[in-house]
């Protein structure tokens, strides 16, 4: 699944762009120095092949890539696609009256971290922010939800851009919905602002 999410990711910085076909992918893989010999023949396969797995649903192939050993597992790679100027669709062209769309819910990495709170022994502190306000069910939910929403492809929205003239887009990653805003924000030629009023997040409300 980590293998899946990571070309995911890096998938979408094609397709916030507009860009619907890749050419050529390559892998990037940091196998752990923690990990013994048996640990590390059953974990780099179901990386490499969660990876794989992704560039095949994507329509495109892994070609090579780079592999480390490193102090934990890291998985990420290169997208890349050779098109016209018709094909992508510059990040800086919002103008006054567009609508913000997500194509996916928020909140995943509360989800994965309540998920990681619930399993951790002995308990960390942020556990006692949570635990009362929200079930062991639910959270399992919530972090099953967030898995599946970050193995989905983007795809199908680089596509929609390009139907409905969108003027500027881009994924939501590390920075979360306001660090990412406010870089497009900033980006744009004209003067505009975002106005964000409501953000969708996996069930349950985390």
């Amino acid at each position: 699944m980590q293998g899946k999410i990571a070309c995911a990711n890096v998938l979408s910085d094609l397709y916030a762009m507009g860009v619907t076909e890749c050419d050529n992918m390559l892998m990037l893989l940091g196998i752990s120095v923690k990990f013994n010999k048996k640990q590390t023949d059953i974990v780099t396969p179901l990386l490499i092949q969660g990876f794989v797995d992704a560039c095949t649903e994507a329509g495109t192939t892994c070609n090579g890539g780079q592999t480390v050993k490193n102090p934990w597992i890291i998985i990420g790679g290169v997208a890349s696609s050779v098109c016209q100027s018709s094909e992508f669709i510059n990040p800086d062209q919002a103008i006054e009256g567009d609508v913000i769309v997500l194509t996916k819910p928020l909140g995943t990495q509360i989800a994965v971290n309540a998920y990681q709170w619930l399993k951790q022994l002995p308990k960390p502190k942020w556990w006692n922010f949570i635990k009362d306000a929200i079930t062991e069910e639910q959270i399992i939910e919530g972090y099953d939800a967030a898995e599946r929403s970050m193995v989905r492809l983007n795809k199908t929205g680089a596509r929609l851009m390009h139907k409905y003239g969108v003027h500027a887009a881009t994924d939501v990653t590390g920075f979360g919905i306001l660090g990412h805003a406010s870089n497009l924000a900033k980006a744009q030629k004209a003067d505009v602002a975002f106005k964000i009023h409501s953000l969708p997040n996996p069930r349950p409300k985390l």
